[in-house]
Formats: C-alpha cells, sequence, structure tokens
C-alpha cells in the first residue's frame, strides 16, 4: 500500500489534519461549540468555489472565508448562540452561493464533490506540505491561548472578573477552528468535518474527564481514525471519507456503552 505516492501523501495529509482537529475539537466540544466547526465549513465552501471561479486554488478560498467567518462569530459573542434560525438561513445561503459560483464556471463542477465530501486520496505533495504549515501554525497559537481559554471556557464570569476577555479568546479560538475546519474539508470535505473535529474529542471525554488526558486521547483517536479509513478504502475501494466517519462514529458508541449502562436506573427503583 505504502508503495504509491499518492497513498503516502494521504497517510501524512491525514496525519497532519488528525491531530489538529483532535486537539482543537476537544475545546471545540467543551466549549459547547460543536456547531461553528459545520457552519464554517458550509461557509468555507462558498470561498473555496469563488476561488475556483477566480482560478485561484480553493483551499486558500476556504481558509479565507472561513477565517473571516469565524472572526465574525467570535465578535458576535453570546448573541449568536440565540440566533439558529438566522445563522441556518446564512448557512443555506452560503451553499447557495457554492452552487452559483460552479454554475457560473462549469469547468470547476466536478470539484463539488471533492469540496463536499473531501478526497485525501488524491493530495499532493505541495498540499501535504501547506496543511502541515497551516496546522502548525493552529496549534502554535492554541498553545498560547489555552490556559486562558480553558479559565474562559469553564468559568466565564469568574475569568472576566480576573481580566479575562471571554470574547478575544472567543475570536482568537475559532479562528483557530476556521483554520482547523479548511484542513478538515481536504481529508473529509466540508459536509463531514464532525468526523474529525468532533467525534474523537466526544469520545475521549467519555473515556476521560482530566483536560490533558483527554487532548491527547482525542488527537489519537482522531489519527487512528484517519489512517484507518484511508486503509479500509485502499482494500475495499470505498471513499475513504465514508470509512472515516464510520470509524468515528463506531469509537464514540464504543466509548459512551459504558456510561449508557451506568446511567440504566436498576430494578429495585421500580
Amino acid at each position: 500500500m505504502l508503495e504509491y505516492d499518492f497513498m503516502r501523501h494521504a497517510f501524512a495529509a491525514a496525519a497532519a489534519v488528525a491531530i489538529v482537529a483532535g486537539t482543537v475539537g476537544y475545546f471545540l466540544v467543551l466549549r459547547g461549540q460543536t456547531f461553528a466547526g459545520h457552519a464554517l465549513a458550509d461557509v468555507g465552501f462558498a470561498g473555496a468555489t469563488g476561488a475556483a471561479l477566480l482560478s485561484l486554488a480553493p483551499l486558500w478560498g476556504l481558509v479565507l472565508m472561513t477565517l473571516a467567518a469565524g472572526v465574525a462569530m467570535g465578535l458576535a459573542g453570546d448573541r449568536l448562540a440565540q440566533r439558529d434560525v438566522a445563522t441556518g438561513l446564512v448557512l443555506a445561503l452560503a451553499l447557495g452561493l457554492g452552487l452559483l459560483f460552479l454554475h457560473f464556471y462549469t469547468a470547476y463542477a466536478a470539484q463539488a464533490t471533492t469540496l463536499l465530501f473531501g478526497n485525501v486520496l488524491a493530495v499532493d505533495r505541495e498540499t501535504v506540505w501547506t496543511l502541515f504549515a497551516l496546522g502548525a501554525l493552529a496549534l502554535l497559537v492554541l498553545a498560547v491561548i489555552s490556559r486562558p481559554l480553558l479559565f474562559a471556557s469553564l468559568q466565564p464570569q469568574l475569568a472576566e472578573a480576573k481580566g479575562v476577555s471571554p470574547r478575544l479568546y472567543s475570536v482568537l479560538f475559532l479562528a483557530i477552528v476556521a483554520l482547523t475546519t479548511a484542513e478538515c474539508a481536504q481529508i473529509v470535505g466540508v459536509l463531514l468535518v464532525f468526523a474529525l473535529m468532533v467525534g474523537p474529542a466526544a469520545a475521549a471525554q467519555q473515556v476521560t474527564r482530566r483536560v490533558g488526558s483527554g487532548i491527547v486521547l482525542s488527537a489519537l483517536l482522531a489519527l487512528f481514525e484517519a489512517w484507518l479509513g484511508i486503509a479500509l478504502a485502499y482494500w475495499s475501494d470505498w471513499p475513504s471519507s465514508f470509512w472515516i466517519t464510520a470509524s468515528s462514529a463506531a469509537v464514540y458508541l464504543l466509548a459512551a456503552l459504558p456510561r449508557l449502562f451506568e446511567s440504566r436506573p436498576s430494578p429495585a427503583a421500580f
């Protein structure tokens, strides 16, 4: 399997993306902002297709659009949580704009499926290095803000009283989420970002409540699911995105099963 260049590129790209997605996703689930990852992915679809319309690399259109949307969502603060309907309409508009851009430049219509569902087996060497660079930037910024971000996530009122601005760190964090979302779209597509950003993090939080071990476990689970999905795609000739999402769901169910049984009332309770 590793004799082929495209398979080596796929495993390298998946590693670069999965480690970042698992780490950032842990904070995303902890902060209760899982919808933000999906929202940014849908908005980024319009940026990617718009870049293709201008004969630019779709990845950079995706990055710029998600970054702009992430900063805007962070500045909106708590008001965004009370506007689910408006957010849903914005997401639908973003997807509609993406389809409109494809309509005007049909030469890139074949890329729509790749943007929506991903194709890690088509990643070239240049894209791999780009993903590593974006991932390193996201992890570096997250490492710098991780302590105040955790404080603002768990105790927002106390953090504000201590001089920590929840809005500032929300903007910075959502900018990191935007970069991670753009990376994940190269592997699983904009519609399946949850597979790498939410699934491993949610499974890790089912296993351990400790932040440090939870972050490490989330990153390792994301890496395992991404590599397993690529290997199964090679052996079965089924889409790698399907196998990655299926692995993510299976791992989460296995992690959640013990807690489900623990929560069941005993017969004596009746």
